[in-house]
């Protein structure tokens, strides 16, 4: 399994990419949090493939006990 990371690409024209490398689930919107949150506008999410896929140790629910 590859470490998890945070890229951050900054373009000429001054725009930012922000690119959570190895998280899956929704653990890639919460290590980006506190980025967006200190930048400002965010422009367009884009989520990969990996936030589709579950994350290991998750918890599950039993509806209706």
């Amino acid at each position: 399994m590859s470490k998890r990371t945070i890229e951050i690409t900054v373009s000429p024209s001054g725009d930012i990419k922000i690119e959570a490398v190895c998280f899956k689930g929704a653990d890639c919107e919460q290590a980006t949090k506190y980025l967006e949150e200190a930048l400002g506008v965010v422009g367009t999410k884009t989520k990969k493939p990996e936030y589709y896929q579950r994350q290991h140790g998750q918890q599950k629910q039993r509806l209706g006990e």
